[in-house]
């Protein structure tokens, strides 16, 4: 269950590990209108990134049995426990963790790295929305960056963004007629083939 958690929330909200990390339950709001997360990314600024139904419910199910009564007493969202004291958790326990579930899908996925790493969980989500047509502007503010050229590094256009912005530059040659018939008997008696 945490390690669902963990998946899904690094994918749906783009964050970086180290925010992650640092997550505290006063930064998780799940039960507003609209869900979201309060984010100290770099530089401490922060952030509001909304997050979805999806991973609400994981967050949830999470929540309900690593912080309650019987649970030790820790600020922190995802913790781990050391001499019965609650520390965050590390970055190499959160690689793990990940690395353990694409070894469990490299039979069906042979295409995926050797080493998988959180940041490509956050480099996935702002391609992908990207690629869905979001502003690259929003995508920009969702990470955090301070730049839009950052962001670029990030976020890569598919082929069919790249074939629909040449088409719409170039409209006349898509208009344009071929100026010999789409019959092959008729071009080879033409050509004299036939």
């Amino acid at each position: 269950m945490r390690d669902t958690a963990i998946l899904a929330l690094l994918y749906d909200s783009a964050i970086r590990l180290s925010e992650l990390l640092f997550l505290k339950l006063t930064d998780v709001n799940l039960k507003n209108t609209t869900p979201y997360l309060r984010i100290h990314g770099k530089g401490d600024k922060e952030r509001i990134v909304s997050i979805s139904e999806g991973t609400v419910k994981h967050l949830m199910n999470y929540i309900k049995l690593f912080h309650n009564q019987d649970t030790p007493d820790t600020e922190y969202l995802f913790y781990t426990l050391i001499h019965n004291q609650a520390n965050p958790m590390s970055p190499g326990n959160v690689e793990r963790i990940i690395n353990k579930y694409a070894e469990k899908i490299r039979p069906e996925h042979p295409e995926l790295p050797a080493k998988v790493h959180p940041h490509m969980l956050r480099r996935t989500r702002a391609t992908n929305l990207y690629q869905s047509d979001v502003e690259l502007e929003l995508v920009s503010r969702i990470l955090g960056h301070a730049s839009t050229q950052t962001t670029r590094i990030y976020a890569k256009p598919s082929l069919e963004m790249i074939k629909s912005a040449m088409d719409r530059s170039n409209p006349e040659l898509n208009a344009e007629q071929p100026l010999w018939p789409d019959d092959e008997v008729e071009l080879a008696r033409i050509f004299g083939i036939r």
